[in-house]
């Protein structure tokens, strides 16, 4: 086995390295995964997380089903006791899958994302410390993603007007039908199928960012979205859990009202065109098949500010991923 593919197989798992060798940057990432991806929050990651006014979130249930939940509070609600930890002075709200997938030694998968200065820095690992204040999470893997897809906008915490009461559905409902058709963005969690037990770095829960053009998200008459997979940072962390475990969790946000929506739902990678995703498309579309909706109706904390198209990138280029 070559060096560089044992330095891979630190960073990156099996499902993302057959998606890197298909692309063919398995061996540039190979070099560049040991580089970016890191057992500890850097200096200026650990600055950027107390900047935030919120979180988003990967969990896992018992089933091995993966959700994505939102956390959020004043800036200064997450921070970084010592570069291995950070902690979350903040708990789910009691209707969200995070209320119960929330526990001692549970991995999780955390993306800080800025829009307005376009910047978003991940954490994986696992739960070390819970009370009734909040949790901490050891760090397994720490990295920054490129700026690609993030629309400008800043979001302000508003503090919650009412507890949100979850709304359980096995379709989607014209409400949430609507939300998702005016979405320019969603968040997706994803997992390795070991992540319950491995103690392997790479084998985690992950949550990432997807944006796009309003309408990016279609929906099927039978509660499947259908979204273009656009090109990105090649490290495929994402498309390489679905490859080997096709349970997937979406979150949707109305920017304006509060409401948000997680989805549960099975995913299936398929070769396509998609107009919607012009130049940057890779020829394949994402299918998520809705098996649960969970709406919560002015369940966000959060408000955000209009679009700002100013250019111009986000991320310091040293925590850039390789494109």
């Amino acid at each position: 086995m070559r060096d560089e593919t044992r330095a891979n197989q630190a960073s990156f798992h099996a499902g993302e390295i057959a998606l890197q060798r298909q692309a063919g940057v398995a061996e540039r990432m190979s070099r560049a995964g040991p580089q970016v991806i890191r057992s500890f929050l850097p200096e200026q990651h650990r600055e950027f997380f107390p900047e935030l006014p919120f979180l988003i979130t990967g969990s896992l249930d018992a089933r091995g089903q993966p959700s994505a939940s939102l956390l959020a509070g004043p800036p200064g609600f997450v921070f970084s006791p010592d570069p291995e930890r950070l902690r979350i002075d903040a708990l789910p709200a009691p209707g969200s899958a995070l209320c119960a997938n929330l526990q001692l030694f549970a991995p999780l998968g955390l993306l800080g994302i800025q829009a307005h200065t376009r910047r978003r820095n991940r954490v994986n690992g696992s739960v070390t410390e819970l009370d009734g204040a909040g949790f901490a999470v050891d760090v397994r893997q720490s990295f920054g993603n490129c700026p690609k897809y993030i629309h400008r906008r800043e979001a302000f915490y508003v503090g919650l007007v009412r507890p949100a009461v979850a709304e359980l559905s096995t379709a989607l409902d014209a409400r949430a039908r609507a939300l998702i058709a005016a979405a320019d963005t969603f968040y997706v969690a994803s997992a390795h199928p070991d992540a319950l037990e491995s103690p392997q770095r790479a084998h985690g829960v992950d949550v990432s960012h997807r944006g796009g053009p309003v309408g990016f998200v279609q929906v099927t008459a039978d509660s499947t979205l259908v979204v273009p997979d656009f090109r990105g940072n090649n490290f495929f962390n994402t498309l390489g859990n679905l490859q080997l475990h096709s349970r997937a969790g979406l979150l949707f946000m109305d920017r304006a009202r509060g409401d948000l929506l997680e989805l549960e739902a099975s995913a299936e990678l398929v070769s396509t065109r998609d107009p919607l995703a012009g130049p940057s498309a890779t020829g394949r579309s994402l299918h998520f098949h809705v098996q649960l909706a969970r709406f919560l109706p002015a369940g966000s904390p959060l408000r955000f500010g209009p679009e700002s198209f100013q250019g111009g990138g986000g991320s310091d280029s040293q925590e850039r991923a390789p494109q």
